[in-house]
């Protein structure tokens, strides 16, 4: 909030006019993009300010995990450093716990706060951009929380990536069968974008890992995908769901529809149709909960615990405060009585649009209202597999893999992460795939403390 000088002194510099914005993904970078972009001349004399605070110092490209996770790209390249792309903008690496709209404030920690004993600090604003995204909608199903793995950021693909390779390390050196069976038997919960993907790209990454080990065939492993309703990839036209269906069931994966996950303790996947699944791989990816920050705000809510938006994104009934993507309910203009979808294709035009109409608000112009016909749904099965729904075209297999490629190759921010991703893709196709497991990277002082006579409490030696 501006500064007033105060009663009886001469008039001071005019303090800048400061935009906060609370989030790191595809709507605070693209946001905060074109806002430097559309207000760089202000910005360097110094009157407007731009701060994004996030709790990564970078954007995860998230249709990239499922080919992060098989080996395909490196992790490095789905990520988009923002310090760099954000390069007139203050970022600001912590969590935002509590905003407090009225007084235009926000409570944030940072990596500091805690060293500095203080906890937290308030950083105070003029315009809000809330963009907190969304987290990993759980239920309360025991044993979930103990040995259930999520897939929605780039540290998660990579650890089942070294997870599964790890299970077929167990499976081929151990004499015990329930432990083998155990360890190649894959159970993926949710029948959406991220489960399809995850499980068909990981299965086809298992499958080509498996010529490699003496005693282990592709037969051997089990790859189970538990659905709650009667259809997978809801996103997509029916026939290619059930194309979908019948391609996975094809290569052996075992797909339950209209069945829940009841139970999950000691290592056992119990079904709601009485099956009982021994497993050491429990992926669970069921949709997206609102971010718990929105509940921490005295901004407008829905039911549902978004934000509630007008179609101009501007939170409604809260002037200076924006939302969009995952975290804001935002009217769709193009079928009246809905919101429109928490996905990527959404909050990256919403992004846009938002960045415009804070910038006419700022000059007084009137806004822009947000109005999207989707273009379509592409979804990879696989190397050289995939189904996509593009302004009207179905296409399978082969060219569905192209075009899914070509789509978010088009898609991923920067010429520096689409030159890398390329290369990666055609050195990809002229050598063999990499089935190395880095599991211990994620315990980086394991083998120093061994040395040092100490054993770590999750020692990853022969571990999972």
């Amino acid at each position: 909030m501006k500064a007033a000088n105060p009663p009886g002194t001469p008039p001071g510099p005019t303090p800048a006019t400061r935009v906060l914005v609370i989030g790191g993904g595809y709507v605070g970078m693209y946001t905060a993009l074109r806002l430097q972009r559309n207000l760089a001349a202000r910005i360097r004399r110094g009157e407007i300010e731009i701060v994004v605070v996030t709790p990564d110092p970078y954007m995860t490209y998230q249709p990239f995990l499922p080919e992060a996770a098989a080996g395909s790209i490196s992790p490095r390249h789905v990520v988009v450093p923002l310090r760099r792309v954000l390069d007139r903008c203050r970022v600001v690496i912590g969590e935002a716990h509590a905003v407090d709209h009225t007084r235009r404030t926000a409570t944030i920690s940072t990596l500091a706060t805690a060293d500095e004993g203080t906890g937290t600090t308030t950083v105070t604003y003029d315009e809000l951009v809330l963009a907190p995204g969304s987290v990993s909608r759980t239920l309360p199903v025991p044993g979930l929380a103990e040995n259930g793995i999520g897939f929605r950021t780039v540290e998660e693909a990579i650890g089942l990536r070294n997870h599964v390779i790890e299970q077929l390390d167990i499976a081929s050196s151990t004499r015990d069968p329930a432990v083998r069976h155990a360890a190649l038997t894959f159970v993926f919960v949710g029948g959406g974008y991220a489960g399809v993907e995850a499980l068909a790209e990981l299965e086809d990454m298992a499958r080509y890992a498996a010529r490699h080990y003496h005693n282990l065939t592709p037969e051997d492993m089990k790859w189970v995908l538990v659905e709650a309703t009667d259809r997978i990839l809801p996103e997509v036209a029916p026939d290619l769901g059930r194309y979908t269906l019948s391609e996975l069931r094809r290569r052996g994966v075992d797909v339950r529809l209209g069945t829940r996950l009841d139970n999950c303790t000691g290592r056992v996947a119990a079904l709601s149709d009485g099956s009982r699944l021994p497993t050491r791989t429990l992926v669970w990816t069921t949709g997206v909960a609102p971010h718990p920050l929105l509940a921490a705000t005295d901004l407008p809510l829905t039911g549902s615990g978004r934000l509630a938006c007008t179609a101009q994104l501007t939170v409604d009934g809260a002037p200076h405060a924006w939302g969009a993507g995952d975290a804001a309910a935002v009217p769709d203009v193009t079928a009246p009585g809905t919101y429109t979808a928490p996905n990527a294709q959404h909050a990256l035009r919403q992004a846009r649009v938002l960045g415009d109409n804070l910038t006419a608000a700022l000059d007084g112009r009137p806004l822009k209202t947000y109005a999207h016909r989707t273009t379509g749904s592409v979804a990879s099965l696989g190397l050289h597999k995939g189904v996509a729904h593009l302004y009207g075209r179905r296409l399978k297999g082969y060219p569905a893999w192209f075009l899914h490629r070509a789509y978010h190759l088009s898609r991923v921010p920067t010429f520096n992460r689409k030159a890398r991703v390329l290369a990666e893709w055609t050195l990809g196709g002229l050598f063999t795939r990499e089935i190395v497991s880095l599991g211990s990277l994620e315990h980086p002082r394991a083998e120093f403390e061994r040395a040092a006579g100490r054993t770590p409490p999750d020692d990853p030696k022969g571990s999972s």
